[in-house]
């Protein structure tokens, strides 16, 4: 039996941490190779934490700037910037002022909320209680369900943007 492994936010990264139940070695990699975070909540995560930084002062960031800061695909990043915003995360502003903010403070703002809005519910289509040992592992993943879910609920955007700003070097 092995320990497994799931995946926490942490200083703006995803890193693996174990968890206390026991699954078999071959259940383990069919658990893993099931989750899936893709570039799209990256980049959505990434432009949240900017967004973030600049709350306070209550200046607009251009998708252009964001684009370029972060490393995305200016098309793309419209896409998703739209998207936050009928999520009710950011708000836009029209013209040659304009730009985009946090519709909320980022202390209010949750990694969950993001998951859910940008990926959906990320362990939908995880579990199978069939067969001999379904109970058991559908059991085991709702456990890690739940230890993510608490995880990202408790991770907010005003905590990634002052982790990342702690990490900064300067020569």
């Amino acid at each position: 039996m092995f320990l497994a492994y799931f995946l926490v936010f942490e200083q703006g990264f995803f890193r693996t941490c174990a968890a206390d139940f026991p699954v078999a070695a071959s259940q383990l990699l069919s658990i893993l190779s099931l989750v899936k975070l893709s570039v799209k909540l990256d980049y959505a995560c990434r432009a949240l934490v900017r967004l973030a930084k600049r709350h306070a002062s209550g200046e607009v960031s251009r998708i252009e700037e964001l684009a370029e800061i972060e490393e995305i695909p200016a098309n793309y990043l419209a896409q998703i910037l739209a998207e936050l915003r009928n999520g009710g995360l950011v708000d836009s502003r029209r013209g040659k002022q304009g730009g985009y903010l946090l519709a909320r403070d980022p202390g209010e703002i949750t990694l969950h909320e993001i998951i859910s809005l940008v990926q959906g519910d990320l362990f939908s289509s995880v579990s199978n209680p069939g067969g001999a040992s379904g109970k058991a592992i559908a059991e085991a993943w709702g456990r890690l369900q739940k230890r993510f879910e608490d995880e990202a609920k408790g991770c907010t955007l005003q905590e990634m943007a002052r982790e990342e700003a702690q990490e900064m070097w300067y020569i």
